[in-house]
């Protein structure tokens, strides 16, 4: 009789063992792979971003794609992506259909701000815009040559198209680049044309590339739309954009698809808190979650 129970006892331990399946790692915040997926013009400091977390947290694995804003919302839609990081958050109507489709909302906010500067070569005759003069030349009323940091697909041009050229069409003299250094290349090369690229391509005092630019480039001054005072023009800076007083801020969003914490939160909670905000801060850009509020400038 034991020996029958001792036969049956092993046969049921082997079918346990043959049906079972190796156990799936659980991703948690500090540990797993996550994709994501950048607006190209943010590079230069999500790099840094990227590079600091994967050293802190080496069981993390972030897989980096750099696209087109367009495209970083295609991949979010098409579940190629959980995570995207873009100039814009989720209007309600998108809200309200992810929530129908995921049963959740999708979490996003501001990270930072960064700035789209109007760069111009140092022997340009003109360093002063108002917005009009702005716009003038985005719709071809000024027949000035302008260059765009990448295609009619990047945030900055459509930040650009739904600031000042609104319900008009870009002019014939407006001309897409290949990314932020063609368009750096391009004006060093033509005195006559100014250019939009993010800040973080120019205004950063620490990058002997982006100093040995600014040799034989400048950031033109603009309007300052939200000063009490007119007549007042600002380059943009850390200090003008916190004050309101730079006109063409550009906000850094995180949009993450995760009901559960996850690699996705572990990321965004490294960027929100103090070392990812200083690395904000570090690459002259304003971090937002560090007691920043972004208020109407004033100067006498």
């Amino acid at each position: 009789m034991r020996s029958i129970f001792a036969l049956f006892f092993s046969a049921v331990i082997f079918i346990s063992c043959k049906d079972s399946k190796p156990l799936q790692p659980i991703e948690n915040t500090s540990d797993g792979t996550i994709s994501i997926t950048v607006e190209e013009s943010f590079k230069s400091f999500m790099d840094q971003e990227l590079k600091v977390f994967s050293l802190s947290y080496p069981k993390a694995h972030i897989k980096v794609q750099y696209k087109s804003e367009i495209d970083c919302f295609k991949d979010f839609a098409e579940d190629s992506t959980r995570m995207i990081f873009v100039t814009r958050g989720l209007d309600k109507a998108e809200q309200a259909n992810y929530k129908n489709q995921l049963g959740y909302a999708p979490t996003f906010g501001i990270l930072a701000f960064n700035a789209i500067a109007v760069v111009i070569n140092k022997k340009a005759k003109d360093s002063i815009f108002t917005m009009q003069d702005l716009q003038d030349r985005l719709t071809g009323k000024n027949s000035q040559k302008i260059v765009m940091d990448g295609s009619h697909l990047t945030g900055i041009v459509r930040f650009l198209k739904d600031s000042l050229v609104k319900s008009n069409k870009l002019g014939n003299n407006v001309m897409a680049a290949n990314g932020s250094k063609e368009v750096i290349t391009y004006i060093k090369n033509n005195p006559n044309a100014i250019g939009f690229v993010g800040m973080n391509w120019i205004g950063d005092d620490y990058n002997p590339s982006q100093v040995q630019d600014r040799l034989q480039l400048k950031m033109a001054k603009i309007e300052c739309t939200l000063c009490v005072e007119k007549g007042i023009f600002a380059s943009p800076s850390q200090a003008t954009i916190s004050k309101g007083q730079y006109s063409l801020s550009l906000p850094i969003y995180y949009i993450l698809k995760e009901n559960a914490p996850g690699l996705g939160s572990g990321l965004l909670n490294f960027m929100s808190l103090e070392r990812g905000q200083l690395i904000f801060s570090r690459e002259f850009l304003v971090p937002a979650k560090m007691g920043f509020q972004k208020r109407n400038g004033m100067m006498n």
